[in-house]
């Protein structure tokens, strides 16, 4: 099967149709260069959705990601990043296998169809010219013969012609022969023209023109074994990332295993819990008898329906339940003791490693820094050694303060886990809300801090109860008669009472007990007619009259 000898004659069809093969080869190169730019455009796209999903750093979001459900999650968009990454590498892969390569075979492609058309349309000139000279030749034998039979036919009647003379006769004679001798000669021409010819003919259909579209041929061929060559790379392209992309959603899929609702359980609790103690039964408040009934600090109720409580003071003023109240924006107090025991010891514990790194930052440039100063001692030409000594020294002061500053959220630490000795011997009632409060008071610092009666935020709020000093008491019953002394107390502390419902005491104060703790930590205190309110009572030392005989017992205090 040749071209050469099947299409010797399709010469304009065959030019037509090796045009149409590298229109089509341009045509999957256009494509191959769409395709990278999808993949590029995808890839940037998908990068562009992890990062927006991706956790901004030194926020709150970035904390939450310590949960299993949201590590998988931050674990698929690093995946997805990489996954991106693999089909960068196919539109790489594919420009410069594909697109690059195939643009200079098309290159080199043309110039070789014109080549081989040109020796084509070359050859076609030839034997077209070799056809022209032979009908040239074919012409003059004949119009030579035309001429030689006119010549003869002359002659032959002059010579018939019995009043022509003699010397018009020959003259005649003479003239045919000359005719006849050009007919000779220009058949001789014509022959061999027409033998030439034929050669030339059965070389250009037999040997120049098979030659020719052998070639063209060949390279028609070439061409379509290249561009299935391209698009078998088209596919193994692909198929080399697919192992990678593979492993990328296999972890996504190992990510997506490793999710432990137990485990993010857990954490919700280690996260919020506040280490409070939920508040006990409320009191029966008996109203059959006026005048002389118990006030319950735990109740949670409210006579109005309102959801508030209202202690019955002097002052008239309403009592409100201090852990579900909001906390003004702003910074809290440096102990975190505005926050519950269990969410104050992890601060505590964050800023003390805070600390420490930055103290092994501080140590770490002071040997850098004394390094240097020796090499400088010792090569003075190197610099000067004083020059060093000014931020040698701030950074000592730097260490210094640091290192107090450790010690005393250490301190703080200690008094939160329990490690410090309580102050005073005599036993207390446990009180879940104040034992950070309670260690407070033994670095005698409880006036520098937030008290127990600090509000705390919404969140904290919504996991914290707590029983309270509270009544039902509406405003008529404000004039009832004040409640009978029950005992004394001695302030060990000064606290601040800042919440409604509370008094503020100062440390050594004696003051008048009317209401023993009922287990939630608080002790109802007067100071005089109009001053009564509520402390905690690890604050203070009570004093109780039993059988109205002056005789004093302590109350248990907070456990340190």
């Amino acid at each position: 099967m040749s071209w050469g000898t099947e299409l010797w004659d399709q010469f304009d069809n065959l030019e037509k149709h090796t045009q149409w093969g590298i229109d089509v080869l341009e045509k999957y190169i256009k494509f191959v260069k769409e395709r990278t730019e999808i993949e590029l455009s995808y890839a940037k796209q998908l990068r562009n959705l992890s990062k927006k999903y991706q956790p901004k750093k030194n926020s709150k979001e970035e904390e939450e990601y310590r949960y299993t459900s949201t590590r998988a999650f931050l674990a698929t968009l690093n995946e997805m990043n990489d996954y991106a990454g693999q089909h960068e590498v196919i539109s790489e892969n594919m420009t410069s296998l594909i697109t690059v390569e195939l643009t200079r075979y098309v290159q080199e492609l043309k110039q070789e169809r014109k080549s081989h058309f040109h020796d084509g349309r070359k050859a076609q000139q030839h034997i077209e010219t070799c056809w022209k000279q032979l009908e040239a030749s074919k012409r003059r034998f004949e119009r030579d013969c035309k001429e030689a039979d006119r010549a003869q036919q002359y002659f032959e009647k002059m010579d018939a012609d019995i009043n022509v003379t003699k010397a018009d006769v020959e003259k005649a004679r003479q003239q045919a022969q000359l005719r006849h001798q050009m007919a000779e000669d220009s058949k001789a021409e014509y022959s061999s023209t027409l033998q030439k010819f034929n050669s030339e003919q059965h070389e250009h259909y037999y040997t120049h023109i098979p030659n020719i579209f052998q070639k063209i041929q060949e390279m028609e061929e070439r061409r379509i074994v290249r561009i299935g060559e391209s698009m078998k790379t088209f596919a193994e392209v692909d198929r080399q990332v697919i192992p990678i992309i593979g492993k990328c959603l296999d972890e996504i899929t190992k990510a997506a295993e490793s999710v432990d609702h137990k485990n993010d359980s857990q954490m919700v609790i280690e996260a919020f819990k506040s280490g409070f103690e939920p508040p006990g039964d409320v009191d029966f408040e008996d109203f059959t008898q006026p005048m002389k009934r118990t006030v319950s600090e735990s109740s949670l109720s409210n006579s109005r329906g309102d959801g508030k409580s209202e202690p019955k003071f002097g002052s008239k003023s309403k009592g409100k339940l201090w852990p579900f109240i909001k906390k003004n924006k702003g910074a809290g107090p440096e102990d975190f003791s505005n926050l519950p025991p269990e969410q104050r010891r992890k601060k505590l514990q964050q800023k003390v490693d805070e600390l420490n790194r930055d103290i092994q930052k501080e140590m770490d440039s002071r040997d850098a820094l004394t390094k240097m100063k020796d090499v400088y001692i010792k090569n003075p030409q190197m610099g000067d050694a004083a020059s060093v000594d000014h931020r040698l020294a701030e950074l000592g002061q730097n260490i210094e303060k640091l290192r107090l500053e450790v010690q005393k959220f250490e301190g703080w630490l200690a008094e939160v886990e329990g490690r410090l000795p309580a102050r005073s011997e005599q036993p207390r009632r446990q009180s879940g809300v104040y034992e950070a409060q309670n260690a407070s008071g033994v670095n005698s610092c409880a006036q520098d801090r937030e008290s127990p009666d600090g509000s705390y935020t919404e969140e904290q709020s919504q996991e914290t109860e707590m029983k309270v000093p509270a009544t039902d008491f509406d405003d008529e019953f404000d004039d009832e008669e004040p409640l009978p002394t029950i005992g004394t107390c001695k302030a060990l502390y000064t606290f601040e009472g800042q919440n409604e419902g509370t008094i503020s005491v100062a440390e050594g104060e004696m003051l008048y007990v009317i209401e023993e703790d009922k287990g939630d930590g608080w002790t109802r205190i007067r100071r005089n007619e109009d001053e009564e309110g509520y402390v905690p009572t690890s604050y203070v030392e009570v004093y109780l009259d039993k059988n109205a005989k002056d005789v004093h017992k302590p109350l248990q205090k907070i456990s340190e």
